[in-house]
């Protein structure tokens, strides 16, 4: 059992973030915000396949005003991402955003933040302050005494202090790098620090392959010290792709329990059917099944059943053919090209 940290808890929209409620799975859009179309298009199918926080990318005075439009049709709480200008912030806020992802350092002077803030304060709009290794002020950038982890610390503690200097605490915090080694630092080093919540991550992970490997490692090593309230996995893929992801770290860690948990074996000498692609359409046809079950895929009857007695459905291949069982249990013996569909058909049954 995994003991989460302490962190103070935040609303966005009707979302509890922090003080061990559950930890939610983020992603962004990859529209253009101004195409109120396409991006409604993208927030259904996020928020379809479980995305529970929608960040948007808020670029000008158009973008800020398709807001509006969109927190209406958006079944998710929305989170606008903004850099220097102060105005899309106070623009967002009034068309109804429910969160802000803003570096309060880069809005320039300080009566540009303070407005910014009263006016989250004055509605509960909490803010992220969000720090990417890439993209440091200047004179941290010019430390050669502090470590990258060291310096993304300081800058967040930095932003940190201005809106605490302002009276403003719904404040959640990200500190991500595309390294792994360095993203896990400094989100250890925070966490000893603060306690307000950590959303986490790593930025310009990759692409499907190798975005998934270096998100699975820092994201579940940092989740399994307890360390993390929200998550997103970001990769160069269709964003519905990181949530699907999201979900699977904390499925693996037993951090929360929605949809189908897949299990298959790798494959032997003894593997007589098409197994391999048999799994993966098995993965593809549930992957949106909003059950709680373990479905497993097994290459033959020898093993199957049995190394896979504990999930609630599962195939065993045999040769051409292959027997569907159900908690250890054979049930039926089908040819192998019925055999995804007698599987949907078996479980679909069992929850009518």
């Amino acid at each position: 059992m995994i003991k989460r940290r302490n962190s103070k808890e935040i609303y966005i929209g009707n979302v509890k973030i922090g003080n061990n409620n559950p930890i939610s799975v983020q992603s962004m859009c990859n529209t253009d915000t101004r195409d109120i179309k396409s991006t409604s298009a993208q927030i259904k199918e996020l928020a379809d396949a479980g995305c529970e926080l929608i960040r948007l990318a808020v670029l000008n005075k158009d973008a800020a005003e398709a807001i509006k439009s969109l927190v209406k049709i958006s079944p998710v709480p929305l989170i606008a991402d903004i850099h220097f200008d102060y105005r899309l912030a106070i623009q967002c806020i009034n068309n109804g955003i429910s969160a802000l992802r803003l570096n309060p350092g880069n809005i320039g002077k300080i009566e540009h933040t303070q407005k910014v803030v009263e006016l989250a304060k004055q509605q509960k709009i909490p803010i992220r302050i969000g720090v990417n290794a890439g993209s440091l002020e200047k004179k941290l950038e010019q430390q050669e005494n502090l470590s990258l982890s060291d310096k993304m610390v300081e800058s967040a503690m930095n932003h940190i202090k201005i809106l605490e200097d302002l009276d403003f605490d719904l404040i959640k915090i990200s500190l991500k790098s595309s390294d792994v080694f360095t993203t896990i630092e400094a989100y250890r080093k925070i966490a000893q620090m603060i306690e307000y919540p950590l959303h986490i991550g790593l930025t310009e992970a990759g692409t499907m392959r190798g975005g998934l490997i270096k998100s699975y490692i820092g994201i579940g090593a940092l989740l399994s010290e307890g360390i993390g309230d929200t998550i997103r996995v970001s990769l160069t893929e269709n964003p519905v792709e990181e949530v699907h992801a999201g979900y699977d770290i904390l499925k693996s860690l037993n951090l929360r329990k929605r949809g189908v948990n897949f299990i298959s074996c790798p494959t032997c000498g003894r593997t007589q059917i098409d197994l391999i692609n048999l799994a993966k359409k098995v993965e593809e046809r549930f992957k949106n099944f909003d059950k709680c079950i373990t479905i497993a895929v097994m290459g033959c009857p020898v093993n199957g059943p049995g190394e896979a007695k504990h999930a609630d459905f599962g195939i065993a291949g045999a040769i051409g053919e292959g027997y569907i069982f159900k908690k250890g249990e054979i049930i039926c013996r089908v040819k192998e090209d019925q055999l995804l569909d007698k599987l949907e058909e078996v479980i679909t049954k069992s929850f009518k």
